[in-house]
């Protein structure tokens, strides 16, 4: 850069910051209902910006409210741990040091990924009765990071991260005796929870921070030369994303080294530690279910700039669990910088590896057959490869697939359940196979569109066998599995329980969520399936754990706990699944929600947030099927449009907003045109019921759905204004596809451009509010993009705000940066749609 270029980008620089202060915390000069005759309403001056903001007493009170434990059920299903989160961390924590490096970001306090949700309280219960069990000996404070049964469930593992001590370290808890120790420190956890229980439950396999590696290298300092990057001509295209927080230099590079090197060890339950295999960048170590083998995935140099660390170069390897001793070489795979054009595509070589569940040593991958093209034709996409330890004998074929491999569910040498997947048709299939038994063909389950969401039969039900692994349910007379699924239906969402008989691949309902609550299966607590752990809930009722017997239908649940309603003062919120049509006949749906206490005839029309997210199907008739449930609980939280029916506004939530290309059609080809079909049958459907007007509607949404506020307010003249949240608004930033979209930038330019709101700013006639963090993480939704879209649309003489949340990633975490976002929110809609109706 120039020195002129310097100074000219420092007055632009400057100019945009001082806008930025006037509009910090201005009351905006805006008519509470702006029309589609009329200017513009313009930004009033206002003093410099008073940092972090609270919304009023209401909106506090909801992103406040407790939120609700979360439960892991033992290998027994006889016991469950339960967890608490605390209240929202504050911006000293989220502002602690944090370093980025090659697509992770991590604590270098702790050499753990970096992250701010912990939870501060644990104790157990018993399933039988619900009696509840306190834990002696945590450590204060608790800051549990994650959890894991042992086998046996005689102890549980967990990680205490506590960035302030710099605390990194391993606990068991002896579930029996309901104590805790410290079993080992300074684990390292910036890939994976850092530990794995033996089969044996005698011990574990544990990722340690490298003892005498040295302080850090310096961040900075003087450089040793540039960083350079060369491709060749005869390449082929490669699609390369756009990836955050990649290495820049070799100083980089280095921090990552000293943060990411790991050493693996094998310690026992008394704390004494045995080394194995050297230290190194491991992305992933899992013992065998034997007990015997370690599976080993260490990263490589040459490093890149261009991708995050999962596409470096790596080492598979099987090491020996006694001693670390090198065993086999599974795979040496190269650097990935870029993978051909398409969904479809994966990398050639070994991949997704792991060991089977049901065998005592056998390693199981895939490898592409069409190197990795999609656009490539070949009647076997992946072939999928065994080979049992000592790994002596060449590998051998388990199955090969029309489409890319999806995983596997094992169950016993004659029982697997083996998925495939193709998204560019969203065909998914689902094979018995029989891994021991390779001379026998392999039978079609299920084979249907992913989007198709009625004729979903569910996942199968899995249970921890002695070595701790999940396999399938399988009834003991070994005829049936269980399969437990969402019931999709156009009556809503209705969760069920099947036992599937495998000889005559018929279901039987075992259960099916009624009418007016909403039961979600969590887990089968026999082998027989005669009784079920399962959520219900209610519209004024949160989810609670109740045990269902299957056996005897005319059984009433039996509760197990007890949680309250987090925000009772909003008890009475209404709730419709609405449904309506779009003008080419596709149905859409929507839920409607109105604050307590409203009514139609004595209060009239509301002023109304639509918030929601488009989505990409292939067929008119997967994106007319109806999702969610009226029964399920009325969850208010600060993260979506609900938050505002404490201010007594009217929120549509998730209206449905398809972009269909049926068959060979792409559907961002007809982008526009259908968010906008989408749009307006949305408006004329709550304008029919009489609860919102024409004048008092916005539009709102996060990441994606902030792309389409910015889209609609650019096209359309039907909301008065927006609120888009960490959105992306100039696709050929995102060059090489975008969400759904496969084609890059110079395949489909029109499309590129047509869909970028950014070329529309000057189109942009209504307010619109953008929010974004400062340290966004997500693909696609760099910072400069609303910093970018603030700028255009400010400069073209509309009215915007942009709002940039300090140390925040795509979502925000701090309660400083939720309360803000909440109050911007709040005095833009007063500002601009008017306030809600009064709650009493």
């Amino acid at each position: 850069m120039t020195g002129t270029d310097r100074t000219r980008r420092a007055r632009w620089s400057s100019r945009l910051m001082v806008g930025m202060a006037l509009l910090a915390v201005a009351p905006l000069a805006l008519a509470a209902t702006p029309t589609a005759g009329k200017k513009a309403p313009q930004a009033a001056a206002a003093p410099a910006a008073q940092g972090y903001q609270l919304p009023s007493a209401a909106l506090q009170a909801v992103a406040n409210a407790p939120r609700a434990p979360t439960l892991s059920l033992s290998p027994r299903r006889d016991i469950a741990a339960l967890l608490q989160t605390p209240p929202l961390p504050s911006i000293n924590e989220v502002a602690q040091p944090e370093l980025k490096l090659a697509g992770v970001r991590i604590n270098p306090a702790t050499y753990s990924a970096s992250t701010f949700t912990f939870a501060d309280k644990l104790w157990l219960m018993n399933i039988a009765d619900g009696k509840e069990r306190q834990i002696t000996g945590l450590p204060q404070p608790l800051s549990v990071a994650s959890l894991a049964w042992s086998p046996d469930q005689q102890y549980l593992a967990f990680n205490q991260v506590h960035a302030a001590s710099g605390a990194n370290e391993l606990w068991i808890i002896d579930v029996a005796g309901g104590t805790a120790r410290r079993l080992l420190a300074d684990l390292n956890t910036v890939f994976g929870s850092g530990y794995d229980w033996l089969p044996d439950s005698r011990g574990l396999v544990v990722t340690q921070q490298v003892k005498g590696q040295g302080p850090a290298p310096a961040a900075g300092g003087i450089p040793t030369g540039p960083a350079i990057q060369q491709t060749q001509a005869d390449a082929g295209v490669r699609a390369i994303r756009t990836y955050q927080d990649l290495l820049s230099n070799e100083a980089d590079a280095r921090l990552f080294d000293h943060y990411a090197s790991s050493q693996p060890v094998r310690v026992a339950l008394n704390g004494v530690t045995a080394p194995l295999s050297t230290a190194g960048v491991y992305l992933d170590v899992s013992i065998s279910p034997d007990g015997q083998h370690v599976l080993a995935q260490r990263v490589q140099r040459p490093y890149s700039y261009l991708v995050p660390a999962d596409d470096f170069p790596r080492r598979i390897e099987v090491l020996s669990a006694a001693d670390g001793r090198l065993q086999h070489t599974v795979a040496t795979l190269p650097l990935v910088e870029g993978l051909p054009t398409g969904n479809d595509a994966v990398p050639t070589g070994v991949r997704e590896v792991s060991w089977r569940a049901d065998a005592p040593a056998t390693l199981v991958w895939a490898e592409a057959q069409d190197g990795g093209d999609p656009a490539r034709d070949s009647k076997v996409r992946d072939a999928v490869l065994m080979q049992a330890a000592p790994f002596e004998a060449p590998p051998v074929t388990l199955a090969q697939l029309g489409s890319r491999y999806a995983g596997i569910q094992w169950g016993r040498g004659d029982l697997a359940l083996l998925n495939e997947s193709w998204w560019k048709s969203r065909v998914v299939k689902q094979w018995r196979i029989a891994p021991d038994q390779l001379d026998q063909a392999p039978q079609l389950l299920s084979e249907r569109s992913s989007q198709d969401r009625y004729n979903d039969p569910g996942k199968p039900a899995l249970v921890r066998d002695v070595n701790g692994r999940s396999r399938l349910q399988i009834t003991a007379d070994g005829r049936s599995i269980f399969l437990i699924g969402q019931g999709a239906s156009p009556e809503g969402d209705r969760p069920f329980v099947d036992r599937f008989d495998l000889e005559s691949r018929t279901a039987t309902r075992l259960f099916h969520s009624q009418a007016p609550t909403y039961s979600l299966p969590q887990a089968l607590l026999d082998q027989e399936g005669t009784s079920v752990l399962l959520t219900r809930e209610s519209p004024d009722t949160p989810a609670n754990y109740f045990v269902q017997s299957l056996a005897d239908a005319t059984a009433a649940p039996r509760a197990l706990t007890r949680f309250e309603h987090p925000l009772p003062q909003l008890r009475g919120v209404s709730k419709e699944q609405i449904r309506y049509k779009r003008n080419d006949g596709v149905d859409l749906t929507a839920t409607l929600m109105l604050p307590p206490g409203y009514n139609a005839r004595k209060d009239g029309p509301l002023p109304m947030l639509m918030w929601a997210y488009p989505g990409e199907f292939k067929t008119a008739a997967a994106a007319s099927q109806v999702t969610d449930s009226p029964y399920r609980f009325n969850a208010i939280g600060y993260w979506g449009p609900q938050a505002f029916l404490a201010k007594g506004y009217a929120v549509l939530v998730s209206p449905s907003m398809p972009i269909i290309g049926e068959g060979d059609k792409e559907p961002n080809d007809t982008y526009l045109p259908q968010l906008v079909a989408n749009a307006e049958a949305a408006v004329d459907e709550v304008v029919r019921r009489g609860v919102t007007d024409r004048e008092h509607i916005a539009i709102g949404g996060h990441s994606y759905g902030a792309f389409m506020t910015a889209n609609l307010l650019a096209h359309t003249r039907l909301f008065k204004a927006g609120i888009a949240r960490s959105g992306a608004y100039n696709r050929t930033l995102t060059p090489f596809g975008f969400q759904a979209e496969e084609r890059n930038f110079w395949q489909a330019q029109d499309v590129y451009l047509k869909m970028s709101p950014f070329n529309f700013a000057d189109r942009i006639k209504d307010p619109i509010l953008f929010i974004h963090g400062g340290d966004d993480n997500n693909s696609g939704t760099f910072p400069i993009q609303s910093e970018r879209m603030f700028a255009a649309v400010k400069g073209l003489g509309g009215t915007a705000r942009l709002v940039m949340l300090p140390n925040e990633s795509h979502h925000y975490r701090a309660r400083e940066s939720l309360m803000t976002m909440l109050a911007e929110s709040e005095r833009w809609l007063e500002q601009t749609i008017g306030p809600g109706m009064k709650i009493k």
